[in-house]
């Protein structure tokens, strides 16, 4: 968490990275944490909105469907079949058997654990795997946005539908926000070649 007044910056994990990172989570039994970084990359959703999360949201559905805290929006939310197959996975090893209970519940199995637990339980996490920081969870949003903009080559389509997925209110706003301004730019001094 950022003190007041301080710019702090995120940035997006490289795809490749992000699904070693969910293996060797998962692989590590840190269950909770590769669920959170899966869910989080695959839906974009804010952290606030990520830590409400049930499992039974995910059972015989291919929609999610979430009334965003900040905007008070509902969002229907595809579910990819490799989310889905992760989610249920990775609920089989964790035993589960009240669908109702939150996905990232405490220790103490009475509600959601918080966000400045989850930012700085990353931390440790990035560490841990030599991962050079994204920063904060904000970079599950910027990781999905950067993926979808890679795939469709920067189109202005994808900047669009980024800025509805996002909840934002243009597409300069969203390019911005993913830093496409800045590699745009980059684009140009390595474009000058002798």
């Amino acid at each position: 968490m950022s003190l007041k007044g301080q710019k702090t910056t995120t940035t997006s994990m490289d795809w490749d990275d992000f699904k070693s990172l969910i293996s060797k989570l998962e692989r590590d039994g840190d269950y909770k944490f590769s669920l959170l970084i899966s869910i989080g990359v695959f839906t974009g959703l804010r952290i606030s909105d990520l830590l409400q999360l049930r499992f039974n949201q995910f059972v015989e559905t291919e929609i999610l469907t979430v009334t965003e805290i900040k905007t008070k929006k509902q969002r229907r939310i595809k579910i990819n079949q490799d989310l889905k197959e992760i989610v249920a996975r990775i609920k089989s090893k964790m035993n589960i058997v009240d669908t109702n209970q939150f996905i990232f519940i405490n220790r103490y199995g009475t509600k959601p654990i918080d966000k400045s637990y989850v930012n700085v339980k990353l931390k440790e996490i990035f560490k841990k795997y030599n991962i050079v920081s994204p920063g904060g969870s904000h970079f599950f949003r910027k990781t999905l946005g950067n993926r979808v903009l890679r795939l469709n080559n920067y189109s202005a389509e994808s900047i669009t539908l980024l800025m509805f997925l996002f909840s934002h209110s243009s597409p300069a706003l969203t390019k911005r926000y993913l830093g496409i301004r800045e590699k745009e730019i980059h684009d140009v001094y390595d474009s000058v070649r002798l």
